[in-house]
């Protein structure tokens, strides 16, 4: 066992003396005190060196730590509920690990090119930390919530011969002797594959889009979450979505308080994510564009600006279904209905944050999905195998995509992507 206490453990101590490690955060003095604010990535704790509990050497060498300095300090647990945790340590020693140099992240603002420059540093600081865990527990409440319904994990392939979407944004590689290769845009036709075999199944791992886009919304690197069900719908999809949406938002409320506080997050928004969410037609999102004197011709596929005037209409997520088939890709399943819909669906996440989830049934008729390659130019002989899912046991199924970096950005109120994931990767940056 680790012979040093974590700081989110220190309420088990109170009254012990324990050792504990981090780094200097910040610091202050008080003529025979010294105060030193100390992180070790579970919590923050104020150290208090009184001159006459210490050596001369001890309280000298505390006030002479500079910021980001590593140290082991000794002393007894008390509670404080004004200081910073709530705990306080009367300290008896402090052993110097390692001096920092001058550290650049400063308190003072620093502008975002310089922040990301030094992003390995960045992510030390009290928002960015705060961030990182609650990304961390949006991953794990995603996991938990596919682990517990029966769903089986199901890894795809990042190296793809072919897209998903199309090839106009995707990253190219030679692979070998075997020509062009591409790094994965999605996990979703291996999905099917494996509903097909498993019933319901969810992929989890990076993708990549060569997008040539600079907004706040994206970015060439990140996380996607991508569940298949076997017998499923599109009704049933939405479901699924909706109740997947506040599963994952109710868990992050009621875990992760101290650091939704830290980034000051008002949460008033986050709390209405309750079933059910509304549901609006593609053509009656139209209608509310039109109607909030939007310009907008029917049959266009909506960019941020549609998408944040729509979901301004409702207090919650809004799915947004049946979209032009033209704008949508091969694999949807036309409406039965209405042949120029597609079964798809798009939840948008209100506050302005956009398309969280994509998703849709999926074409599972042979000759249907024959005929929407051949009008997208699209090689047939590379979806052979997805071609198969239709010849053996073909049945009706669905899914949808999440984007793990714009569900981070929207419950902890982001102003881009950028801060939702370690290292972003963007069109101008692929660096530190």
């Amino acid at each position: 066992m680790a012979n040093f206490v974590e700081i989110k453990r220190l309420s088990e101590h109170v009254g012990e003396e324990v050792t504990v490690k981090g780094w200097i955060y910040n610091k202050r003095s008080s003529g025979k005190i010294k105060f030193l604010i100390l992180r070790d990535g579970t919590g923050y704790l104020q150290c208090i060196v009184f001159k006459g509990n210490v050596s001369e050497e001890v309280f000298e060498l505390s006030g002479n730590l500079a910021q980001e300095s590593s140290v082991s300090v000794k002393g007894k647990v008390k509670a404080e509920p004004r200081a910073v945790g709530g705990y306080e340590l009367d300290c008896t020693d402090v052993e110097l690990i390692h001096q920092s140099q001058e550290y650049p992240i400063t308190p003072k603002e620093h502008g975002i090119e310089f922040l990301i420059d030094h992003r390995h540093l960045w992510i030390r600081s009290k928002k960015q930390v705060a961030i990182l865990k609650i990304r961390h527990r949006i991953i794990k409440a995603i996991r938990d919530f596919f682990d517990d319904r029966g769903f089986t994990l199901f890894d795809p392939p990042i190296i793809t011969p072919n897209a998903v979407e199309g090839t106009s944004t995707l990253f190219e590689t030679e692979y070998f002797d075997l020509g062009k290769a591409y790094l994965t845009q999605s996990g979703q036709l291996y999905a099917e594959a494996g509903a097909l075999a498993l019933g319901k199944v969810y992929t989890f791992g990076p993708t990549f889009r060569a997008e040539k886009s600079k907004t706040r919304r994206h970015l060439t690197e990140f996380w996607m979450v991508e569940p298949e069900v076997a017998f499923y719908d599109l009704n049933d999809d939405m479901d699924l979505a909706e109740e997947f949406i506040e599963y994952v938002v109710q868990t992050v409320l009621k875990d992760m308080k101290v650091e939704l506080e830290i980034l000051e997050r008002d949460t008033t928004s986050l709390e209405k994510v309750i079933r059910p969410f509304p549901r609006v037609s593609y053509t009656d999102a139209v209608e509310i564009l039109k109607k909030k004197g939007h310009e907008f011709e029917w049959g266009n596929d909506f960019g941020g600006a549609d998408e944040t005037i729509v979901s301004e209409e409702f207090d919650r997520p809004v799915l947004i279904h049946r979209y032009p088939a033209e704008v949508k890709a091969f694999y949807m399943k036309r409406d039965p209905e209405d042949s120029s819909l597609a079964l798809a669906v798009d939840m948008i996440a209100p506050e302005g944050y956009g398309e969280i989830i994509g998703g849709s049934q999926r074409e599972d008729d042979l000759d249907e999905l024959l005929k929407r390659i051949k009008e997208h130019n699209l090689p047939q002989e590379f979806f052979e195998w997805y071609l198969d899912l239709r010849r053996y046991g073909s049945v009706p199924h669905s899914g949808f995509g999440l984007g793990l970096e714009r569900t981070v950005s929207w419950i902890c109120g982001l102003d881009h992507l950028r801060e939702a994931i370690p290292f972003p990767r963007m069109i101008y940056r692929n660096t530190p």
